[in-house]
């Protein structure tokens, strides 16, 4: 085993599977160290930034504005981009480790937990995961359909997802006309006949899940206003009271207040309604006879427990409730990929600060970060540290890492090409950025996305 690993000679050869925030921070944390590294990143869509590009609401611009310190990232001698490469399915995991020292994976989590309730899977039924990435343009989802002909939406849930569908779904079309929203979703959204907005969470207004800006949101709006189910609901038991006043919990002590403000609010004039329930859990959804959605059945719950240990149990009362299109956004899990260890019940690769485990042993070579290394939790930001963690373990394992056999990425590019996979690089994606930007400027919008992968392929020819 070499002892120049990591040197001038030698660099440190690492493939980061997956161009989101985890990726490019990881990216940096791996290029400010003191280590010599080539970093090949890979993504199986043409377009880098993962959560960024096809996760965040295309009415939040500011918080896209990440990508301009991604890009320098990218700028940087030791990167390499590859999209259009899906490692597990066009090149093996077996393979890549033949050109790279260490895997790093920060594939996210790209699907749904399911709620587990009688008719979840009837037509009229669907997961936040899709609708988002149906209206920011994700080619994998371009052809949904979603029923918005009806005049009752339900979002199970109340994280700042479910805040963004919700808020999609009471935005008006000129709201949304100059964001980057895909073009289908805009002409679907203005045929839209929903007039009511519902948005259920299982515990109250003391641990509902969004953040301040995501709620003030639904006060700023100009045809939807926002209205409480049970005004009862904002009244605080001693221990919700005291989660309150706990210094930690300033962002829901903040959230609760503005939650109030609300009630101030007049609805009578206005075109839809965002209604909002709080201590109700789905126990069923039903049709009328036909064969799609129509009510829901919801069970109230009561907290139990001590001051930031409260949990929602039921409490036997049933209720129903007209439910024309529903949105299950209850939290989200990532996928395998072969080759890789993969926690079924927790939906993420398992690990030790970021080093895969295989049956309780550490997988030499093979390492995570972001939501597949520790589940859905946190905010853009939050991956920073997560992948500076993970990064700094790989570095500390240099010594016991196994050199690849072919410490060259021409190799590897060989090797794509001979597989038939068109590749694309940074400056190919710099090409399809500038053309969907001309494309929005031709209509008004900051941007229009391709929503193809074919199309992507054919901006940069």
């Amino acid at each position: 085993m070499p002892s120049d690993l990591g040197t001038e000679q030698r660099p440190l050869r690492v493939a980061v599977v997956g161009s989101g925030p985890s990726g490019f921070y990881a990216a940096e944390a791996l290029c400010k160290s003191d280590v010599h590294v080539k970093i090949d990143m890979f993504d199986r869509l043409p377009a880098p930034f993962g959560l960024v590009r096809y996760g965040v609401a295309p009415d939040h611009q500011k918080i896209k504005n990440v990508i301009r310190v991604y890009e320098k990232t990218a700028a940087r001698d030791e990167v390499s981009f590859y999209g259009n490469v899906g490692v597990g399915e066009d090149i093996s995991v077996a393979d890549m480790r033949k050109y790279y020292d260490a895997i790093l994976f920060t594939v996210g989590a790209a699907s749904d937990r399911r709620l587990g309730i009688d008719g979840e899977d009837l037509p009229g039924s669907y997961t936040a995961t899709e609708f988002v990435a149906w209206y920011n343009g994700h080619p994998d989802y371009r052809d949904r359909r979603f029923d918005l002909s009806q005049e009752v939406a339900v979002i199970i849930g109340q994280g700042n997802v479910a805040m963004d569908v919700s808020r999609i779904l009471c935005k008006s079309v000129d709201e949304l006309s100059k964001t980057d929203i895909a073009r289908h979703a805009l002409e679907a959204l203005a045929e839209s006949r929903i007039k009511e907005v519902h948005m259920i969470g299982r515990r109250g207004p003391a641990q509902a899940a969004f953040t301040p800006v995501e709620i003030r949101e639904f006060g700023e709006l100009e045809s939807c206003v926002p209205v409480f189910a049970n005004p009862d609901d904002l009244s605080l038991s001693p221990a919700s009271q005291a989660e309150l006043e706990d210094p930690r919990n300033a962002p829901k002590k903040k959230n609760y207040e503005i939650l109030r403000g609300f009630r101030d609010l007049d609805s009578g004039s206005a075109a839809r309604k965002f209604y909002i329930h709080f201590f109700q859990s789905p126990t069923a959804l039903l049709s009328d006879g036909g064969d799609r959605v129509a009510r829901l059945e919801l069970e109230r719950n009561e907290l139990t427990g001590d001051p930031g240990k409260q949990k929602a149990q039921g409490t036997g009362g049933k209720s129903v409730m007209p439910c024309g299109i529903l949105f299950r956004s209850v939290g989200y899990r990532g996928l395998p990929i072969e080759g890789v260890p993969f926690h079924e019940q927790w939906g993420v690769f398992p690990n030790e600060g970021g080093r895969i485990q295989d049956d309780g042993q550490t997988a030499t070579g093979l390492y995570t970060a972001g939501w597949i290394k520790r589940g859905p939790s946190g905010v853009i930001g939050t991956n920073k540290p997560d992948a500076e963690e993970t990064v700094g373990n790989l570095l500390a394992d240099i010594g016991s890492l196994v050199p690849c056999s072919q410490p060259d990425s021409a190799a590897m590019e060989a090797d794509l090409s001979s597989r038939n996979i068109r590749y694309i690089r940074f400056e190919d994606w710099k090409k399809i950025d500038a053309a969907e930007v001309a494309n929005g400027e031709a209509v008004g919008k900051i941007r229009e996305k391709f929503v193809s992968v074919d199309e992507m392929l054919a901006a940069v020819s």
